[in-house]
Order: structure tokens, then C-alpha cells, then sequence
């Protein structure tokens, strides 16, 4: 898929970065072994790289002010890229209200690591309101033609939906936020990933103990045939039910023949070996935003198949 608006920059090197949320100890050090060295409010690397910075900034670490200001400062410097997550995303919508006397999103129960967010920003609301400005203006993807970064699925068939369109649009924020709309159905899948009903009378655990009726599920090397729970991310389970055909049908598809895709978002569980998930797609969240994990980067030299080897890990 060739999208118009394609930055055509195959020649330039990209280290691209996992969910960092909060971590900023993390990130330094991560920077540090990668050569980016501190110049003015940036981190620059003398022979050109840029980081590609993959979303989910904010929430449940402890030092998400400064997170933010590292990956904005590169940014603005051109030294990096960054794309939205869901934690941002949630956000903006939290902090929007909605015209009927509540919000685009209100959750229902706080979680902890959104009360970090509202924590660390309680004597900054000036400050936190100018952030939720900046990430409005995050793109959802980023097609660099020699590679693609996008926070948790690439769909080829709803990311022309995004494309050229930014949440900081009040109209285009109130459609992704309106369940069942084309622009919530686009935006849920490339910020959240797919998601199938479990078959009734079971239930997944999430990562924080919580039974759910859904679970999420990869997007490459679907069968044609499967349990629902044998397709779970980040790491499938027993449980019986078949996922329906039409079902699996719905689930986006990335072809072997398509450029390197990056993402983070499904909290791949740390002790597993750093590899690709398929020769030209690999998830960079290696669930850094608990305290023992490390945080996990790709060193992208322009390889159509990407290798174990490329793999970085820094912890504090």
C-alpha cells in the first residue's frame, strides 16, 4: 500500500522506541547506548540516526513530565519522529467534553496509571493543557516507505480514513469517539488493535487480572481456522470456541511482500527473546512500563527482514 502522503527517507537510519510511559530513567539510558547525545533540549546522533518514538508516553511511570519534554525536544529539533498512542488518545478524549454535560471518554473506574498522569501534573494544569494540544497533532502512523510505525495495527483498509486528519480537528475527534462510526472503527483498531468476543461462557485475563468478555488478537499469520484464544495477544491461551469465519475475516492482514512495521502497545512479556514476530514485523513493548523491565529498540539500517541481532534493551 503506497499512501500519498509517504515520507520517502529510505536511506536514513531509524532506532524506533517502544511504550516508554513514564520511564524516563529508562529512556535515558536506552538513548545513551543508542549514541544520542544531548544537544540543547534534544538528544542528537553525530552520524544522522533518528528515533522513531512509538507512542504511549504518559501514564503509570514516575517521571512522565519528563518523557515528554525529551521526546518533544527531539522532535522539535528533528531528531525523532512520534506517533500517537492509545494512553494519548485517551486522554484527549477524557479532557474533552462531549456536549451533553460529560466527556468523550470517562472511565469507570481511574485506573493507576492514569492516576500518575493526574498526579505528576496536579501543580501544572496550565502545563498539562498545553500537552494535550501537542498531542492532538501526533499523526496515528507513520509511512516512511522503507518502513511503517504505528502504535498497534496496521490496517491497510482503515488507515486511509486517517490519513491527512488530526484529532486537533474538534469535528474529526467528536466521529472517533462516536461508537460504530468508520472513524471510531479505524482509529480503535490502529491505536488499540483488533479485538474478538470470546465464546460465551469464557472469559480472558487481562495483563492486570481483570476478566473480560474480548481479547486482543494478532493481525499477521491468521489462520483460516482458529480458537479465539489461540490468536490472543500477547500471548495465546487454552480455552475452547472457535472464532467465527466471519470474524476472522474482519481481522487486517499484513502480507509478507509489505515494508517492515513497527509497534508497541500488547506488552509482550519480558523474559521473551527479543525477535521479530514475523520476518518484517516486530512489537517493541516489552511491558517496559513496570520497574524491572527494560525498555526494548529496533536499529532499522534499511533490511526489508529484520533480524533478532537489531534488537536493544537499556533499563536504569
Amino acid at each position: 500500500m503506497d499512501l500519498p502522503h509517504v515520507m520517502k527517507e529510505k536511506e536514513q537510519p531509524y532506532d524506533l522506541i517502544g511504550d516508554i510511559h513514564g520511564q524516563h530513567g529508562k529512556l535515558s539510558v536506552l538513548l545513551d547506548h543508542l549514541g544520542y547525545q544531548k544537544q540543547g533540549d534534544s538528544r542528537r546522533h553525530p552520524q544522522g540516526r533518528k528515533v522513531v518514538f512509538l507512542g504511549d508516553y504518559i501514564d503509570r511511570g514516575p517521571a512522565i513530565r519528563e518523557v515528554l519534554h525529551t521526546v518533544r525536544g527531539m522532535v522539535e529539533a528533528g531528531d525523532a519522529l512520534a506517533i500517537m498512542g492509545n494512553h494519548e488518545y485517551n486522554a484527549v478524549c477524557a479532557a474533552t467534553p462531549d456536549g451533553r454535560g460529560s466527556f468523550l471518554r470517562v472511565e469507570k473506574r481511574a485506573s493507576a496509571g492514569h492516576l500518575q498522569t493526574q498526579q505528576q501534573f496536579a501543580e501544572h494544569q496550565t502545563e498539562w493543557a498545553e500537552w494535550l494540544e501537542w498531542m492532538k497533532r501526533l499523526p496515528m502512523f507513520l509511512d516512511l516507505g522503507g518502513l511503517r510505525a504505528v502504535h498497534a495495527c496496521w490496517d491497510a483498509r482503515r488507515i486511509p480514513r486517517l490519513h491527512g486528519r488530526s484529532i486537533a480537528d474538534h469535528g474529526f475527534l467528536h466521529l472517533t469517539a462516536t461508537e460504530k462510526t468508520p472513524e471510531h472503527r479505524a482509529v480503535t483498531n490502529v491505536l488499540k488493535g483488533p479485538e474478538l468476543a470470546m465464546p460465551p461462557g469464557y472469559q480472558a485475563v487481562d495483563k492486570e487480572g481483570i476478566r473480560r468478555n474480548t481479547v486482543r488478537v494478532r493481525w499477521w499469520n491468521v489462520p483460516k481456522a482458529s480458537p479465539v484464544a489461540r490468536l490472543a495477544m500477547p500471548e495465546p491461551f487454552d480455552s475452547p470456541g472457535d472464532a467465527s469465519k466471519q470474524d476472522l475475516r474482519r481481522i487486517p492482514s499484513y502480507g509478507a511482500e509489505e515494508p517492515p512495521v513497527f509497534f508497541g502497545h500488547y506488552w509482550l512479556p519480558p523474559q521473551r527473546q527479543r525477535a521479530p514476530l514475523a520476518p518484517n514485523i516486530a512489537c517493541l513493548d516489552y511491558s517496559a512500563a513496570y520497574a524491572d523491565n527494560a525498555l526494548t529498540a529496533y536499529r532499522w539500517d534499511g533490511e526489508r527482514v529484520l533480524s533478532p541481532a537489531k534488537f536493544i534493551t537499556a533499563n536504569s
